[in-house]
């Protein structure tokens, strides 16, 4: 590949990321999509539903990934979930962080970007709360903190984190093979679990759940396939454009979004260029702000009075925090990181969940106090 050609194939990674990033925010406004919203669902009134709709996305995206290394297509080396390292401690109290702030701030990083484009000025509060936080934590006085403390607490693996990686090491095969086999059950589980109930069958859950999780898979294929350049024309070395890990990325909303206010607050700075994961914040909220629009839901939204602003704020600042230390949220580690079948991943989410879970029982105490 020739140096003049890199402009154009980053134009065009771009724009088909910023269209899957629309189809997103759409499928996530039409159908509700919110893991927060589906914990408190189970929580306050037993319905599984929106519970269902994402553990449907994640089985697309684990049998759409592991297809794509079985057939060689991408590899899950080169993605920052699969690395040697594993910085269990750093999964799970980030995660813990991210799931008690995405209760506090009304919904996870992507779901704020779908309620910006559906009218909520309280959302746009937390996404500048949440983006400052998370750019802190990245290279500011919380990354500090982070890689002084947590980050020192880790394995060093003998092979990538991924289960089909460390399932080749330990019982022999090829991880192409591992893929194949560990993708499908782990997707196929999944999906059994999503059809057990007669809720799981309904068209909206599998507009979600199907649809989600394909843009995901999809946005894979874009990094890691229409982005790769084996060998870079200056550099020499392979590289993937456009992204802002210069590795292999899907979608993910916590660190992109800190990228994205660093864009627009530097944007005469010619080095501040858009990347994948930017394209993907603005993405979300067209498609959310698209969808509103044409069914009549976008509702302009402010804050109730002050406990709700402080809680918003607190929200906000954990989930940019926590966000970043679990190496991210429910789309960038639930749906991205466990499609990849990365051990990290798991244990994010699981600290993810119980947060969740513990900062709805706190909101329920207080509730239940007030009384």
């Amino acid at each position: 590949m020739q140096e003049a050609d890199l402009p154009g194939l980053t134009s065009k990674l771009l724009w088909a990321a910023f269209g899957l990033a629309v189809i997103f925010g759409g499928i996530a406004q039409r159908t509700r999509f919110c893991t927060m919203g589906a914990v408190a669902d189970i929580v306050t009134m037993g319905d599984w539903s929106r519970m269902r709709m994402w553990v449907l996305a994640i089985a697309v995206a684990m049998l759409g990934f592991n297809a794509m290394v079985g057939l060689g297509w991408v590899q899950a080396s080169n993605t920052v979930y699969a690395a040697p390292q594993l910085l269990w401690l750093s999964a799970l109290v980030g995660g813990l962080m991210f799931g008690m702030g995405m209760v506090l701030g009304s919904g996870c990083g992507s779901k704020t970007l779908v309620r910006i484009g559906s009218g909520s000025l309280k959302s746009l509060v937390v996404f500048f709360v949440l983006a400052v936080a998370a750019y802190a934590t990245l290279r500011g006085i919380t990354a500090v903190a982070r890689v002084a403390t947590l980050d020192k607490v880790a394995l060093t693996l003998p092979t990538g984190q991924d289960l089909p990686s460390l399932a080749a090491h330990a019982l022999g095969g090829l991880r192409q093979t591992w893929a194949w086999a560990l993708g499908a059950a782990f997707g196929l589980a999944g999906l059994g679990f999503v059809l057990a109930r007669s809720e799981g069958r309904s068209a909206e859950l599998w507009l979600g759940g199907l649809g989600l999780g394909a843009v995901v898979v999809a946005v894979w294929w874009l990094s890691g396939g229409l982005g790769f350049v084996a060998e870079h024309p200056v550099t020499l070395e392979a590289t993937f454009l456009a992204t802002n890990t210069r590795r292999m990325e899907s979608l993910s909303f916590v660190a992109p979004l800190a990228y994205t206010l660093d864009w627009l607050i530097l944007f005469s700075d010619t080095s501040k260029v858009l990347t994948l994961g930017i394209v993907s914040v603005l993405g979300v909220v067209a498609g959310a702000a698209g969808v509103a629009l044409a069914t009549g839901t976008f509702r302009w939204e402010a804050f109730a009075g002050v406990e709700d602003t402080a809680n918003h704020i607190v929200g906000a600042t954990l989930m940019g925090v926590g966000g970043v230390t679990a190496l991210g949220c429910t789309v960038g580690q639930g749906l991205s990181g466990l499609s990849t079948l990365s051990v990290g991943s798991f244990i994010a989410v699981t600290g993810i969940v119980v947060g969740a879970l513990l900062a709805l029982r706190w909101q329920n105490w207080r509730m239940e106090r007030s009384l």
